[in-house]
């Protein structure tokens, strides 16, 4: 079978020596790989170099579908480089922070000439000769620049080509088509559209004017060298969202997935119902095995980060982009920029904003609280035969707060594990090295809560000069409380007598009273909604002191999305994305004075990862055999 193979792959290079796929396959036949499954490692990896191929065979090694028979789709872009890819780049980069991620951050500043199709791996490498010889016999047809008129709706943002050009263009996408369906068996499909290179998709309306800002910056006319390049991406994950891993994982169970630093992992949404809180179902991109991972140790990473390039055609035109002593910025596949100097005209932009920035809110989800540790029945191994509290391991409080009521009152109200205090301890610190002011503290009437603003503010060393202003229309979702029961909170004067530092004199907006067990989300977004617009007018806006709010998970959505006039969750989407916060998760919004709004941001500071530490019975452990 191997020979039989090895000989099909030799006759669709044969006249293809030196670097070809010929060059490149056979030493890889020599080291005993089947030629079908050296074939699949030379085109994942852009059939560049024997070494890439090698080092994926040895990743794969493990992989379930190494053996199966599925062909990469590929697609050809036509995209800018120098410095109009520079400034869309700058673009591409404000606009995220500024208004959120969009259906156009997903993929590089490019203009589709033909959409994804498949190829077999063995002839793939009719595709290069077919655009390098459809390239030469367009290269004196191709504009000597490509003219760019910015267009605009609710929805879409990009420029628009010019169309005597985009007719040329049309023509090259239509001629690569046709000579690759006919010569590698592939139905390529040219695109005949209104050919335009897309700066913002699928956003919110209310961005669109900041969008249109920014996109103004952008001088359409900059030198520019247009490159159409083939690209290629795995078919069976198209729809799946994509991670990459912050952190290096070792599995601790069978069923986990080993990942390093950097990998990226394809995770499909409907098939996380399996996986417990904080973990995740993927598949890695750089083994191909599938396994959970903890959640928190991943970001999400863009579309086009798992795709391959594979070869280019660069237009030769009148007017270069860029002479050989200027530098390219160093630009990764899914277009972040490094080292990168903002235009000028960006920078304007950038600074009336930020000189219309006057106060800031920053929304915290409190830190690890003791029963997410130990369980809902933490409290029966604290207590002796006599009802007095002990500490029975070290992540227990040294002790509790005293109350009125019962002791039994912490079931539905814990505390922080003392992990969860030295959690928001270092939060402080890092706000205090950062020299953030923090000049109003909110937080829910739940006791972990209260704490964590406590230690916050001991880690800024603010607690004797900021008060905590308990606040009960902070409070989480009420249906999600397992008592199906509001729970009974500490009163202010209990929370005194305990020595935390809250504002006595504070009325909250939505007593205790109010508080419903089991109410309808649309009431709580409504609640949420109208707390964070009461809290806003509260604190006055001179200066340009942070309003730090401690709440729940839920707390980071619907506090921030009301104040920045985002439409809320679906009650489902906001369960899965709660699942994803851990602890000290926070969101910040700065208020942009001028224009009466706000909008998100990155927060001050890092959040803090780390590992679980599972409980040790030394004598199990180590003397019985």
């Amino acid at each position: 079978m191997a020979v039989a193979e090895a000989q099909l792959y030799a006759k669709v290079s044969n006249k293809h020596r030196g670097r070809g796929t010929s060059a490149l396959l056979e030493p890889l036949l020599a080291k005993g790989f089947p030629a079908h499954i050296a074939q699949k490692a030379l085109v994942a990896t852009g059939q560049k170099t024997i070494e890439d191929a090698a080092k994926w065979l040895h990743s794969h090694c493990n992989d379930p579908s190494l053996d199966d028979p599925i062909p990469q789709e590929y697609a050809l872009y036509l995209c800018p480089t120098g410095r109009l890819h520079s400034r869309l780049q700058e673009f591409w980069r404000e606009s995220k922070r500024q208004c959120g991620k969009n259906r156009a951050h997903e993929v590089f500043p490019h203009v589709t000439l033909c959409d994804f199709f498949s190829c077999e791996d063995q002839k793939v490498e009719l595709l290069y000769d077919i655009l390098k010889r459809v390239g030469d016999s367009f290269s004196q047809k191709f504009p000597p620049s490509i003219s760019l008129t910015l267009h605009a709706s609710p929805s879409y943002l990009g420029f628009f080509i010019d169309d005597s050009q985009a007719n040329i263009l049309k023509e090259f996408a239509v001629a690569f088509s046709s000579e690759a369906s006919a010569l590698a068996d592939c139905h390529v499909k040219p695109s005949l559209k209104q050919f335009h290179l897309t700066l913002a998709h699928r956003f919110y309306p209310h961005h669109q004017k900041t969008l249109e800002e920014l996109a103004k910056c952008i001088n359409p006319g900059e030198p520019c060298q247009w490159v159409a390049a083939l690209y290629s991406r795995d078919m069976r994950f198209v729809h799946y969202q994509r991670l990459r891993a912050l952190f290096q994982y070792k599995p601790q169970n069978i069923d986990e997935l080993m990942i390093k630093a950097g990998d990226l992992i394809y995770v499909d949404p409907t098939q996380q119902s399996e996986a417990s809180e904080g973990w995740v179902i993927g598949t890695s991109h750089r083994t191909g095995c599938r396994g959970f991972l903890p959640e928190n140790y991943t970001e999400k990473a863009h579309e086009s980060d798992t795709w391959v390039k594979h070869r280019e055609y660069v237009f030769e035109t009148a007017t270069r982009s860029f002479t050989k002593t200027e530098k390219e910025p160093n630009i990764n596949l899914n277009g972040e920029v490094h080292n990168l100097s903002m235009s000028r005209s960006v920078t304007n932009v950038l600074s009336l904003q930020n000189a219309a920035l006057q106060r800031g809110v920053l929304v915290m989800r409190h830190g690890e609280r003791v029963d997410q540790v130990f369980g809902k029945s933490w409290l029966q191994q604290c207590l002796t035969a006599d009802g007095k509290y002990y500490r029975a391991d070290l992540n227990f409080p040294s002790s509790l707060p005293r109350r009125k009521d019962s002791m039994k009152q912490f079931e539905c109200d814990p505390p922080l594990s003392c992990c969860g205090i030295f959690q928001s301890r270092l939060i402080g610190e890092a706000l205090l090295d950062q020299e953030v002011t923090v000049s109003y503290v909110y937080s829910s009437p739940a006791l972990r809560c209260v704490q964590t603003a406590q230690h916050v503010l001991q880690g800024l060393r603010s607690n004797q000069r900021v008060k905590i202003r308990v606040e009960p229309g902070l409070f989480e979702w009420t249906k999600w409380e397992a008592s199906r029961a509001i729970p009974n909170f500490m009163s202010v004067a209990e929370l005194v007598e305990a020595s935390y530092d809250v504002d006595t004199g504070y009325r909250g907006n939505f007593p205790l009273s109010s508080l419903v067990p089991s109410e309808s989300y649309d009431d709580y977004v409504s609640r949420s909604s109208a707390v964070i617009k009461q809290i806003i007018t509260a604190c006055p806006s001179k200066g340009k002191g942070v309003i730090l709010i401690v709440g729940h998970g839920s707390s980071l959505a619907s506090l921030t999305r009301a104040l920045t006039g985002l439409p809320s969750r679906d009650s489902r989407d906001l369960a899965q994305m709660v699942r994803k916060i851990p602890s000290l998760g926070m969101c910040f919004c700065e208020e942009l004075k001028e224009e009466n709004k706000w909008q998100m941001v990155n927060p001050p500071v890092k959040t803090l990862t780390h590992g679980a530490n599972t409980a040790f019975n030394w004598r199990n452990a180590i003397m019985e055999d």
